[in-house]
């Protein structure tokens, strides 16, 4: 059981098979307050035998900024990902988050929500505390992190009984009860229904804004991406081929011809020398 715990809480390190469950330095949009950490990688490098996955990465991002990463599948992005989270070992260069850093800092949300069938939805919130379980306001913020993904009417029941979105809302609040200071998305909102990942983009937008994390998407989905991000970063062959300014008032009008624009210069890169055989 103990594993299964380590790995809905997505500590730094562990391993896939140990697990259950151009750039641009402009300041991201004025928000509160916040202990969000920068992010500086340089000359990173990961390959997976002979096959080089990434292939040198300079990249810095501002402490609170919303950055996404879109590319072809098998460019690199979740690898990235992965090594900024920790899940990962760099082949080369480095990853550093400033002088102050602490164990937990840096929280990853997954696709599937792996929440723990045998426990109910507080207690399944209370596992992001990590070693803090046992504290005295655990379950008091277990509950505060339940309020701020509007679920605090569901901390009694089983995960069993909940809607997908509902389920990703659990793994949200999971993630941000310890108020992590970086905050990695792997593609949570791809398995959801169109209106329910409207929903939860705008909830992830909110939960960002009220506690000022540093944020970092990976996703498929080049209109979620330009609709949430400062920030957008193309990944092409294991290096940044496009690092893009989104430069937009929030809340941003889905739909909208600034949008549009935006996510057509950026499918226009990604199909580029594609002929069409392209998978988003």
């Amino acid at each position: 059981m103990m594993e299964a715990l380590q790995f809905l809480v997505a500590e730094p390190r562990l391993r896939p098979d140990e697990v259950d469950d151009v750039r641009t330095d402009q300041a991201p949009s004025p928000r509160p307050e916040t202990a969000a950490l920068p992010l500086d990688i340089r000359g990173l490098r990961k390959s997976f035998g002979d096959n080089d996955v990434l292939r040198g990465i300079d990249l810095h991002i501002p402490p609170g900024q919303f950055v996404t990463i879109v590319g072809r599948s098998g460019c690199g992005k979740s690898t990235l990902l992965r090594l900024i989270a920790g899940l990962e070992t760099p082949s080369a260069g480095h990853i550093s988050f400033g002088d102050d850093k602490l164990p937990g800092d840096v929280r990853v949300m997954f696709q599937e929500p792996r929440l723990l069938p045998w426990a109910r939805v507080l207690a399944n919130v209370e596992v992001g505390l990590g070693a803090e379980r046992n504290s005295p306001d655990a379950r008091a913020r277990a509950d505060t992190a339940l309020i701020e993904v509007g679920l605090d009417d569901k901390r009694g029941q089983w995960p069993a009984v909940l809607s997908g979105g509902q389920k990703q809302r659990v793994a949200l609040a999971r993630a941000l009860v310890s108020r992590p200071r970086v905050l990695a998305f792997d593609e949570p909102l791809g398995a959801l229904d169109a209106l329910t990942r409207i929903a939860m983009q705008r909830l992830l937008e909110q939960v960002w804004q009220d506690q000022g994390f540093t944020a970092i998407l990976v996703t498929h989905d080049v209109a979620e991406a330009v609709a949430l991000a400062d920030r957008v970063l193309v990944i092409e062959d294991g290096r940044i081929a496009k690092d893009l300014l989104i430069d937009l008032p929030r809340p941003r009008q889905r739909g909208s011809a600034e949008l549009a624009a935006l996510e057509g210069e950026i499918l226009r890169d990604l199909l580029k020398g594609s002929e069409g055989a392209f998978e988003l």
